[in-house]
């Protein structure tokens, strides 16, 4: 049986990936050689800021992005680029969470995907919020 391996073919749509000096928001993925069984992929970022619509304040978060692909996998670089594009817009915690599903499960596709975002405490509260999706 001849191993499944990254071709040359799997990097033919990938713009981002081993460049350096882009700064886009635009999520990239590859092809999936194992469509046929179930797995989880997980990335996770203790990186992820935004800010308060309101004041203005930096909000940071510990992000965890869990997916069972199908035809397709995420990059990271691109999802590390485009989770930068939040910092410095004014978005509620709720919103962005489900913005970034929105997005993920656009390009993706997958079966299923959560996010798990952790939002360090401001103003003596914290703030978690779960989204999920499944095919």
């Amino acid at each position: 049986m001849k191993k499944k391996i990254t071709t040359q073919e799997d990097l033919k749509h990938l713009t981002i990936l081993g460049k350096s000096g882009i700064k886009e928001g635009r999520l990239e993925t590859f092809p999936n050689h194992h469509p046929e069984r179930d797995y989880t992929v997980t990335l996770q970022t203790n990186e992820f800021t935004c800010v308060c619509p309101m004041t203005g304040q930096p909000d940071f978060a510990r992000l965890e992005i869990s997916y069972v692909p199908d035809k397709k996998i995420l990059e990271s670089k691109s999802l590390k680029l485009y989770l930068q594009s939040f910092r410095n817009q004014g978005v509620f915690h709720e919103h962005v969470v489900n913005v970034i599903l929105d997005e993920i499960v656009k390009v993706l596709s997958p079966r299923r995907c959560q996010i798990k975002a952790h939002f360090a405490v401001r103003g003596g509260i914290g703030i978690s919020v779960e989204v999920e999706w499944k095919k």
